[in-house]
């Protein structure tokens, strides 16, 4: 009787083993098919000097599929499904690098050494001022005429233990666009394996005093690229501050509080609500292209905005370590820039979130600082994080 029993009690615990060990093989061969371990990498054009330039392309096993070229080290397409699970591309861009040398609106780039405006096209570091091209009227934007998003990146796939990662690096030399020092940047991208996001961290060293403010450029539509406008959307940022500006788009160097004013986006709010209202500041940016000051009560990683597209369901959350956060809503689009599929990009047909800090901080002492100094390291991660409602 007893080995009987014993025997029972063998083959049943035997089965279960068998039925385990099938199980974890199923779910490593459906997680083979879905997430491949390696980064394809496909030809994207080649620029006038015969350079090739390469776009690469990350995937998870949600769905999720974000594709980047090292030329600006853009973000060429960004794909999540909405509520009923189809995948759209919710990211502006275009079909090849021919798109990007001759675009002007900054789509998808990495945007550096300094990233939005310079007031006048110079400042001032310990005492000397240093002059930089002017691109945007009397000022200085994104870099100057030949910034971070128009130059060659090297890229590598690097190891992690998250999801898919790419590297991207680039050295800009002492005297590029005006700045000072020779500056090493590294732009790293992952797509984790447990979650829709798009995870980018910045890093950057320099051999003498500096100043840089590094960010994203990309231009959401979560209804799909190039499929309507953005007005509906409900955009809540956690930021009760901004930065006021002048008729140059510069900052004023006042910080003053979103209540009671066009720009308060404290509670969900359609961004189409009072995107036209009678007030100097929407009249300035033609719509909204401000700096938000962030709720900031400690260091590290924050939500700083949350966006919800009606139509499509899906919800983009965006969190950073940055100090700020500058709302565009694509108000310079106008249908010249043709997009993925000949689409015009028209006018508010999508919006930027880029996490970074203040434009024109290093001329206004009282905003935070952008230097930075040999030995040091500057160092930034902003997640764009997809889900549906």
């Amino acid at each position: 009787m007893i080995l009987r029993r014993l025997f029972r009690t063998y083959v049943a615990l035997f089965s279960l083993l068998l039925m385990f060990t099938s199980l974890v093989f199923l779910e490593s061969q459906a997680k083979s098919k879905v997430e491949p371990t390696m980064i394809q990498k496909t030809p994207f054009g080649k620029l006038a000097d015969g350079q090739s330039v390469d776009l690469y392309t990350l995937t998870n096993a949600h769905g999720m599929t974000v594709e980047i070229t090292d030329y600006g080290a853009t973000v060429v397409a960004i794909k999540v499904p909405d509520r009923q699970g189809n995948i759209d591309d919710v990211a502006l861009g275009y079909d090849s690098v021919d798109g990007y040398v001759a675009g002007k609106a900054y789509i998808g780039a990495t945007v550096g050494r300094y990233a939005n405006r310079i007031g006048h096209g110079q400042f001032m570091l310990d005492g000397k001022t240093y002059t930089l091209p002017k691109n945007n009227g009397e000022n200085t934007l994104h870099g100057g005429t030949v910034g971070f998003s128009m130059k060659m990146w090297q890229a590598r796939e690097v190891s992690s233990k998250h999801g898919q990662s790419i590297e991207f690096s680039l050295v800009s030399p002492d005297g590029d666009q005006g700045f000072p020092g020779t500056m090493h940047t590294t732009v790293t991208f992952t797509l984790p394996r447990d979650r829709n996001a798009l995870v980018i961290e910045y890093h950057a060293t320099t051999d003498q005093n500096t100043v840089l403010n590094l960010t994203n450029h990309t231009y959401f539509d979560l209804s799909g690229e190039g499929n309507g406008d953005i007005l509906q959307d409900q955009l809540k940022l956690y930021a009760s501050h901004f930065t006021p500006i002048d008729a140059t788009l510069i900052p004023t160097g006042e910080i003053r509080a979103t209540k009671g004013t066009p720009l308060d986006f404290s509670q969900p709010t359609a961004i189409g609500d009072r995107i036209n209202a009678d007030d100097p500041e929407i009249k300035f940016g033609k719509g909204y292209d401000h700096g938000y000051v962030l709720d900031r009560t400690k260091p590290g990683l924050m939500l700083a905005a949350e966006v919800f597209d009606p139509h499509s369901g899906r919800v983009l959350d965006v969190l950073t370590t940055q100090p700020g956060i500058q709302l565009y809503t694509s108000n310079f689009l106008d249908g010249s820039e043709k997009g993925k599929g000949g689409k015009p990009y028209n006018y508010r047909s999508a919006f930027c979130l880029e996490t970074q800090h203040y434009a024109d901080s290093p001329n206004k002492p009282n905003f935070p600082s952008t230097e930075l100094k040999p030995g040091e390291t500057f160092s930034s991660t902003t997640e764009y994080r997809f889900s549906v409602r």
